[in-house]
């Protein structure tokens, strides 16, 4: 197998699992200003991710019963522009302030010089 062969199946790999741990966030970051459905959020997380990110509605919908069940995330019922009403999901104030801890402890990091300078990619 070529180097970059084997670079690209290995990068692959890394991202696959990096991207299983960030839909949480991405979910997150989508419900921080206002409720959405899960087609909202499924927009969302695509179009600020730069397609980096998809997500299944069944993933979606997995999700958003695991963090309704412990009280960070909720939902109403409102009508939809066309048929059946639709569930708007919000961060609860627990919610908020869980994703507000996660970023102070795992993204902030990023924005620090120190940091930013390691992981400073030269360009090619």
């Amino acid at each position: 197998m070529k180097q970059k062969d084997k670079l690209q199946e290995l990068l692959h790999a890394w991202e696959e699992t990096y991207k299983k741990g960030q839909l949480t966030f991405w979910i997150f970051l989508s419900l921080q200003q206002e409720s959405r459905y899960v087609d909202e959020i499924k927009q969302f997380v695509e179009e600020q991710s730069a397609q980096t990110m998809t997500c299944e509605e069944q993933s979606l919908y997995r999700v958003l019963r695991k963090f309704e069940h412990v009280g960070v995330l909720s939902f109403e019922n409102r009508k939809g522009n066309k048929g059946p009403e639709r569930k708007y999901y919000f961060l609860t104030p627990l919610g908020k302030e869980l994703f507000q801890q996660f970023v102070k402890r795992n993204i902030q990091l990023f924005y620090n010089p120190h940091i930013k300078n390691l992981i400073n990619i030269p360009s090619s």
